[in-house]
């Protein structure tokens, strides 16, 4: 009868030969860093003010309740994953993220979050982006002790990274108010020069974790969205100051992205100008089938772009009709437009080129 030693040691043998034969022909990992747009239920598991917790978010859900993502039903990473032909990864605070689920990757994302730490302070305890990268510091030690560190590293390597941060720098930081200490601080031409700077220092912390695929997205069009509709529109036109902001930002990001990949003689980091994907359908929304890209399907006041979507919110009866689901976020049916345009766009959108060119030239 074999000891409890050896017993030990031949399963953790069968289980690596068992991950190894597996994740051959598998999809490969994914991992979610940024924001609420992304976040898919992390705050959930925090004591703050920006959580989606509750109806009628997640009314499109194939559970028709609220999951933690700041959406009618299915969010960006959800989409991606659909793609990859993987299951959605987990919160990285949701006690089930555990056992094989860990292989699968992980969502490290959490709401109101930006470049800089002073982003989001009134949402109180938020996971800002040095804790989410010390998280995956941490999930890369667990994943080791499951299957040895060798095959965390391919693991890691192999996976695509998912970051989406800089508009909360700008809508609850700079403009947070009209005397914010960043706008006593700095021209809105500098301050996104700065941030950037800091983004820079962010992906490259991603980079010496081991990330070799890294897709970035910029900001959407933040003076478009029914919350600055609402608060700072003249005439329902896109707000002038938060529309430049987005103006600037993009082209920073893709030009700091060329230089980064330039410096590291690989194309690691790919640029998504979310600005170009998202002013097409608030431009022209009727173009992709919606009546409006101005009114949010969920909220209060004009646009219904005041406040948060809550139980007492006015909703709309089709969400599919509707380019924003509440103030802030697209509609479940505007990200699936987005991340088409993430997978097959031109060079209008992505650089140096999109995820479908990137999956062919990784299974190469």
């Amino acid at each position: 009868m074999p000891s409890p030693f050896f017993a030990t040691i031949f399963l953790l043998v069968l289980f690596i030969g068992t991950f190894v034969s597996c994740t051959e022909g598998a999809p490969r990992a994914f991992f979610v860093f940024g924001d609420s747009l992304v976040d898919n239920g992390n705050n959930n598991y925090l004591l703050t003010s920006a959580r989606a917790d509750s109806p009628p978010y997640g009314i499109d859900y194939p559970t028709h309740r609220p999951t933690g993502r700041f959406s009618n039903g299915f969010n960006i990473p959800d989409l991606i994953s659909q793609e990859l032909g993987a299951e959605a990864t987990l919160p990285y605070l949701d006690p089930e993220l555990t056992g094989d689920k860990l292989l699968v990757g992980a969502n490290f994302a959490s709401a109101g979050i930006g470049i800089l730490n002073d982003t989001g302070i009134q949402f109180a305890n938020i996971i800002r982006i040095s804790t989410q990268l010390q998280n995956f510091e941490q999930y890369q030690a667990r994943v080791s002790a499951l299957i040895g560190e060798e095959q965390t590293e391919r693991l890691v390597n192999g996976a695509l990274v998912l970051i989406t941060l800089g508009g909360n720098d700008y809508v609850n930081n700079y403009f947070f108010t009209p005397v914010s200490a960043r706008r006593l601080q700095y021209n809105l031409q500098d301050f996104s020069v700065y941030i950037i700077s800091e983004y820079r220092k962010i992906l490259m912390r991603l980079y010496d974790l081991g990330a070799r695929r890294v897709l970035v997205t910029g900001s959407g069009p933040l003076g478009c969205v029914p919350s600055s509709l609402a608060s700072r529109s003249v005439n329902g036109e896109c707000a002038e100051e938060p529309q430049r902001a987005s103006a600037i930002f993009n082209p920073l990001l893709v030009q700091m992205i060329q230089g980064l990949n330039q410096e590291l003689g690989s194309d690691i980091f790919v640029a998504a100008n979310a600005v170009e994907m998202q002013t097409n359908f608030i431009t022209n929304p009727q173009a992709f089938g919606f009546v409006t890209s101005k009114i949010a399907c969920c909220g209060q006041g004009p646009y219904n772009g005041i406040g948060i979507c809550t139980a007492s919110s006015n909703l709309c009866p089709n969400r599919d009709l509707y380019a924003f689901w509440d103030p802030f976020h697209p509609s479940e049916r505007a990200n699936k437009i987005i991340v088409q345009t993430l997978f097959t766009g031109s060079d209008k959108y992505m650089t140096p080129m999109n995820l479908s060119t990137i999956m062919a030239i990784d299974s190469l």
